[in-house]
């Protein structure tokens, strides 16, 4: 047998998750060397508020692309979910307990549905949930006549969910208020992480995204792991969708949630799941999560002049990474076999 040599190249998880974060910190302070606005509490607050929104729907996003699944609908679901809360307290007069409990059942229920019609019909999940991105939407703006919903003065104890502060310093220029939403993502993230690296489950959803086949005939019960990470994904984009409208206060049915699920789905990919299955950083999808932020508020406060083509600039830097890190990757797997 061959003796063991160090590695440093051993770690995939490990080497992905700094290249992620080393990408993270390029565009940060090539940023913050252009502008000098960008250090600004205000601003970094700002971003620490979107990284938050939008991890929740990444990490959601995540636990469908490791089974090998893919989600379309988080955008619209978030659409349904953030135009019914303000619907169902300001129109239909319900309480805020009950308007909430419902939009999350709701979102609780479409998973569910798509884990069935994936896992029991046999449809193939782009299909079904390309479907679902145009459905969802549909009934969100036939609901409420395609008309904008909104809380108005009403309603800011609940909104403090999104909207509301904890000082961590006082006084300028270090003042810093870190926003309410980044405690409900850190909660939301520990659980992901006991989730996919402490539990049986964890392990199945990973075996799952591996080799169906396989893990079917290990026993593992494949459609029951598979329809849990549909209702992962669509519970978490209730929860943003509920967070989103909070945070805006109105929105509009025919283009809130527009792409959403584009950056859930680019943060995820960023982070370290493999579109292939198998393979997931929950801290990674975090990081690429701030990486789409981040770009954002670069382009913005950098180059105003092509905030009209940021789609396009931010879709060159996801392709550019993930090239990179199949390159790497293989690089890995070659240090790795010539070392065993």
């Amino acid at each position: 047998m061959r003796a063991s040599r160090f590695n440093p190249f051993a770690s995939l998880e490990g080497s992905k998750f700094m290249g992620i974060f080393g990408l993270l910190l390029a565009i940060g302070i090539y940023t913050a060397i252009s502008s000098d606005r960008f250090l600004l509490a205000i601003n970094l607050e700002n971003i620490v508020h979107r990284t938050a929104l939008f991890g929740i729907l990444s990490l959601g996003a995540a636990f469908v692309i490791i089974t090998g699944g893919i989600d379309l609908s988080i955008g619209s679901v978030v659409c349904l979910t953030g135009i019914l809360l303000p619907y169902l307290l300001t129109q239909c007069l319900w309480s805020v307990s009950a308007a909430v409990a419902t939009v999350l059942a709701i979102s609780v229920a479409i998973g569910l549905i798509h884990g069935v019609m994936i896992t029991k019909m046999r449809l193939q999940p782009f299909v079904v949930t390309l479907c679902g991105l145009l459905l969802y939407r549909g009934v969100a703006r036939g609901i409420t006549n395609d008309e904008s919903q909104g809380f108005g003065l009403a309603y800011k104890g609940l909104r403090t969910l999104a909207t509301g502060h904890v000082s961590l310093f006082e006084g300028q220029p270090y003042a810093f208020r870190l926003p309410a939403t980044t405690l409900i993502l850190i909660v939301v993230t520990v659980i992901a992480v006991v989730i996919l690296n402490r539990t049986v489950f964890g392990r199945y959803l990973l075996a799952v995204g591996s080799n169906p086949d396989a893990a079917k005939y290990s026993g593992i019960n494949v459609d029951r792991v598979t329809s849990a990470a549909y209702v992962i994904c669509s519970t978490l984009a209730g929860l943003g969708g509920v967070l989103f409208v909070l945070d805006v206060n109105a929105a509009q049915p025919s283009d809130f949630g527009n792409f959403y699920e584009l950056y859930a789905i680019a943060a995820a990919v960023l982070g370290g799941c493999s579109l292939r299955g198998g393979e997931g950083n929950i801290l990674g999808v975090v990081v690429g999560a701030a990486v789409m932020v981040v770009l954002s508020n670069a382009i913005n406060l950098v180059h105003p002049e092509y905030q009209n083509i940021e789609f396009a600039i931010i879709g060159g830097v996801i392709l550019a990474g993930v090239t990179v890190d199949a390159l790497v990757r293989r690089l890995i797997r070659s240090r790795k076999s010539s070392h065993e």
